[in-house]
């Protein structure tokens, strides 16, 4: 058997630099090599304090970076690729989605919703809310929707029962979306007291599903860390 590779993933710090901090992207690969169950270590980095090693490592780059038995890679999705490819079977469990659709389902939640957060103007929000929410419709109708091998093992079902996105197990776009959503949830309910509706069954059941997982739930930054990350775009609306 090969040596195992010396990985070393540098993430972003929270503000007191001790744990992670608010980064979509840092927690995207941190979810895909704990998933890999690969040996690795979590460097957090202290941006205003960054050590000259790194910025010898990876001049100029924000992270999420990684160092691969002294390799540099400093762009999230050539590092989920890399990853992918590098931690494969019969070693590594593969985390690609078996439905090509997984990857793109919910790609357009977080834009929606950066629209409805950063509106100050009470008479624009009914509107930018009711386009936000139907990301999330559209999301909960992809979950709930059956895919062809489940119709295979029960003609009959109408509802899909899947855990995840891809099936019932996490993949690469679960890695992808769920760290977005977690910020979604911590925000909205803070800035509009909003709450994902509990009759979007599917993405309810999802998202509950996913808290359960020590790979997504222990890799969340503290809710905390995520409203001090929006102060300085998210708005309250004036009264």
């Amino acid at each position: 058997m090969a040596d195992a590779p010396k990985i070393e993933l540098f993430v972003k710090a929270s503000v007191d630099a001790e744990s992670v901090g608010n980064c979509p992207f840092c927690q995207r690969l941190f979810m895909i090599l704990w998933l890999k169950g690969a040996n690795f270590t979590l460097t957090t980095v202290d941006m205003k304090r960054a050590p000259d090693v790194l910025k010898a490592l990876a001049p100029g780059s924000q992270p999420p970076f990684l160092l691969y038995n002294d390799e540099v890679k400093t762009d999230t999705n050539k590092i989920e690729e890399f990853l992918e490819e590098k931690l494969a079977p019969p070693q590594y469990p593969k985390l690609c989605c078996r439905y090509k659709e997984s990857n793109g389902a919910g790609d357009d939640i977080f834009r929606k919703f950066s629209a409805y957060i950063k509106n100050p103007n009470p008479g624009l929000n009914d509107m930018l809310e009711k386009k936000f929410l139907s990301t999330l419709v559209k999301l909960n109708m992809f979950l709930e929707t059956p895919f062809p091998h489940e119709l295979d093992q029960n003609p009959n079902i109408t509802e899909s029962s899947r855990l995840y996105l891809d099936g019932d197990t996490l993949t690469l776009a679960d890695c992808n979306l769920l760290p977005k959503l977690n910020i979604v949830k911590v925000v909205c309910k803070l800035y509009r007291d909003f709450a994902i509706p509990a009759e979007l069954k599917g993405l309810s059941r999802y998202l509950n599903n996913a808290y359960k997982q020590d790979e997504f739930r222990y890799t969340c930054p503290n809710d905390s860390e995520i409203l001090i990350a929006y102060q300085s775009v998210a708005k309250y609306l004036n009264k």
